[in-house]
């Protein structure tokens, strides 16, 4: 069996609060989880967008039945299958996304990327490989991705990481030790912990988002 392989133009998504323009003083990526789509996500942020900030939330490239029918499509940034072009794939779409949306602000725009879940590893490896300098990056409800080495850390000005008191998916041990890591990556950090579940928990993003200011 021989297996090639062709790069393919391909129509994806992204959805933004409200449109770009010279009053806009900071652009908030968002980058949803696994089996969501940006449609959905971006209303946990719609406290956040204003005349003053853009929030803007690309769509991951797979797109999927969720499990139990065919009514439900959701979407995921990669699998396990060829990862590493889903990584490249994702990380030019998220290069795009940006260029575009910023191409329509003044320089000095202030640019803060959330990744919650799946998307907190997606925005690291964006942060480290692609070519967005990023003031703030926040990772909620998820860490670094165990392939970027400290000597490639992401690149920011400011890194918040944002854990939850109850998170089925991340335990109390695996969480310390994925903040003991970071410390590889960065001397210093912040870190929130709220009280809840796997969520974007808007009190304490608005919270985060005011304090950005």
């Amino acid at each position: 069996m021989i297996t090639r392989k062709l790069i393919v133009p391909k129509t994806a998504r992204y959805v933004l609060s409200n449109t770009p323009s010279s009053e806009t003083k900071e652009v908030l990526f968002v980058c949803h989880g696994y089996a969501q789509l940006a449609t959905e996500f971006i209303q946990s942020f719609s406290e956040a967008a204003s005349p003053q900030r853009v929030v803007v939330a690309p769509e991951g490239l797979h797109r999927f039945y969720q499990r139990g029918g065919y009514e439900k499509v959701v979407a995921s940034w990669m699998t396990k299958e060829d990862r590493g072009d889903d990584i490249r794939d994702y990380v030019l779409w998220l290069d795009s996304v940006a260029d575009e949306v910023l191409s329509e602000c003044l320089p000095d725009t202030k640019i803060t990327v959330l990744g919650f879940s799946q998307g907190a590893a997606t925005v690291s490896r964006w942060a480290s490989l692609g070519k967005i300098k990023i003031d703030h990056l926040i990772l909620w409800c998820g860490f670094f991705p165990p392939d970027l080495k400290a000597e490639n850390p992401p690149k920011c000005k400011l890194l918040t990481v944002v854990t939850a008191s109850d998170d089925k998916f991340i335990d109390a041990a695996s969480e310390e030790r994925q903040l003991n890591e970071m410390s590889a990556h960065f001397a210093t950090y912040k870190h929130i912990r709220f009280t809840g579940q796997h969520e974007i928990h808007r009190g304490t993003l608005s919270e985060l988002l005011q304090n950005n200011q």
